[in-house]
């Protein structure tokens, strides 16, 4: 095959999407940098798949409309920094391929290459070793070799030897994936990705496996539904790999379960448990799913949200200036409608909003000038292509990275005073406080050579593990000793829905005890995250 059309590029994208399916959970497992929270292989199947979805009525020759359109699908729905920087490699894609009915091997080379460029402008910093030193080393070596005489099949065979080179290699690049033994997860599915598009062309295409076949969703068992559908909550949903297959009880965790809320899905499959639940209390739920085994996947959506949407983003009256923010939990949104936030997107380390979510808030707010939190590094680039697709509006990520910033922006904010003095305010804020977390690994790995045990409460000063163990209350005074400073004023602690009473006094009692600071504690009631904690 000496060129392509379009129909075969949507084939090829097709065995692509199909290829990374079947191995997004061995992605996920790749997932340990910063933390090992194993969310990339998720966000980057999501991804894919809202392009394809976007090509999939597209009946056309031109390579130059399919691209572009299934461009726009990434884009959409884009989901995580894997997911966002992956868009932006098939948006430089599309770009060189634009207005094209077919092209032959050196342009679709360049095109590649166009397309890890675009990428690396999305990134403001971007890290090698990671799924961008993958895209550029494979296509510019492939671009290197490509010439005219070449097929299209031989441009893929170069993407994939080169970019398999290059994946192996990004442990000597980034040193946390050389500590724990890893690839670059992101690499890593990419690479899926290619192949699956390469053995469309060697007349293998791939076909998306039975979610059984791959240990997720598909599982045979009973479906256990309570009638009592009174509120909204949280629809939350998780899969456990079993620590110990024959201790499982199926019974007592129904019975739990059903104490927390209705709607509830119980399905286990030898060592895999999955499990659907609406409930007020997701922490509950998840606190009870880390007693079982290694959590693979958790999502969480804010019903009640998406019913106020529906029901109050209606006639809502223009304003002059709104805030969006980012949250999970719903002691957490509270605190930020108080601080006025008009609207909170649920989502944060493990659900990253879309840049489809961010749109569709903007344009529900009907304000004339937007400021956006997005409170997790995740989750800043999905802001920014928001910000881009509605260029017509006045919109500003203000680039928080942690709740606790994402807080005291929000206290630095001032309906009286202009837009652009309101955003200078909270940008500045983003400088005057430290942010730290106590959360708990889900595997076994090193960090910064540190140990880090499966189930480990781990406390995290901006990016570094600085203490782990098994005592909550140990890890989290080793925390704040690592932040407060002679300068320290404030230490505010946003706890969650796992911390008793007397643990959060203990805390209290160590701050005011040891360094005579005032203390401001908040019932954040969100999951996974023990504390989320703030020194100013």
């Amino acid at each position: 095959m000496k060129t392509i059309n379009g129909s075969e590029l949507k084939s090829m994208l097709i065995s692509g999407a199909n290829n990374l399916f079947n191995y997004y959970p061995e992605v996920d497992t790749l997932n340990v940098f910063p933390v090992p929270d194993g969310d990339t292989g998720t966000n980057m199947n999501l991804t894919f798949s809202s392009g394809i979805k976007e090509i999939g009525n597209l009946h056309t020759h031109e390579i130059g409309a399919v691209a572009k359109s299934f461009s726009r699908g990434l884009l959409m729905g884009a989901r995580g920094n894997s997911g966002v920087i992956l868009s932006q490699i098939f948006k430089g894609i599309a770009l060189q391929l634009e207005h094209k009915d077919s092209v032959g091997a050196v342009e679709l080379a360049k095109a590649f290459v166009r397309g890890q460029k675009v990428a690396y402008k999305a990134v403001m910093k971007p890290v090698e070793g990671t799924i961008l030193t993958v895209i550029r080393e494979a296509s510019d070596n492939t671009l290197a070799v490509i010439e005219h005489h070449h097929t299209i099949k031989d441009v893929f065979e170069k993407l994939v030897e080169f970019g398999n080179v290059s994946l192996e290699n990004t442990p000597e690049l980034l040193p946390v994936l050389k500590e724990v033994g890893v690839v670059d997860s992101g690499g890593f599915g990419l690479i899926k990705i290619l192949e699956g598009m390469a053995a469309y062309l060697n007349n293998e295409s791939i076909e998306k496996k039975d979610e059984s076949d791959i240990t997720i969703n598909n599982f045979e068992g009973e479906v256990f539904i309570d009638n009592h559908e009174g509120e909204y909550g949280y629809c939350t949903e998780f899969l456990v790999q079993l620590e110990n297959q024959d201790d499982f009880n199926e019974k007592d965790l129904r019975s739990y379960l059903e104490d927390l809320g209705n709607s509830i899905v119980v399905v286990n499959d030898d060592d895999i448990v999955k499990v659907h639940v609406h409930t007020l209390d997701p922490g509950k739920a998840l606190s009870k799913a880390i007693t079982l085994g290694s959590m693979l996947k958790v999502k969480i959506e804010n019903m009640q949200e998406q019913a106020d949407n529906n029901d109050n983003f209606k006639n809502i009256e223009p304003k002059e200036q709104a805030i969006i923010a980012v949250a999970s939990g719903s002691g957490i949104e509270k605190m930020f409608k108080e601080l006025r936030v008009d609207h909170i997107i649920s989502g944060g380390q493990t659900m990253n909003p879309s840049t489809k979510d961010f749109i569709k808030a903007i344009k529900a707010l009907n304000a004339k000038k937007i400021i956006i939190l997005p409170n997790n590094s995740n989750i800043i680039l999905a802001a920014n292509q928001a910000k881009d697709e509605l260029s017509e509006l006045e919109i500003e990520v203000v680039p928080s990275k942690t709740i606790i910033q994402g807080m005291v922006a929000c206290i630095n904010y001032n309906p009286d005073l202009s837009f652009d003095d309101n955003v200078t305010r909270m940008n500045e804020a983003l400088n005057e406080v430290k942010s730290g977390e106590v959360t708990f690994a889900i595997k076994n790995t090193i960090f910064g050579g540190r140990k880090i045990n499966k189930n480990d409460y781990m406390g995290i000063f901006e990016k570094d593990v600085v203490s782990n163990g098994h005592d909550l209350l140990e890890i989290t005074k080793d925390l704040i000793k690592e932040m407060v400073d002679d300068d320290s004023e404030l230490v505010t602690l946003i706890y969650g829905d796992n911390v008793e009473t007397k643990l959060l006094n203990d805390v209290v009692s160590y701050v005011e005890d040891t360094y005579d600071l005032e203390v401001e504690s908040i019932a954040g009631m969100q999951s996974l995250y023990s504390f989320y904690v703030g020194v100013e």
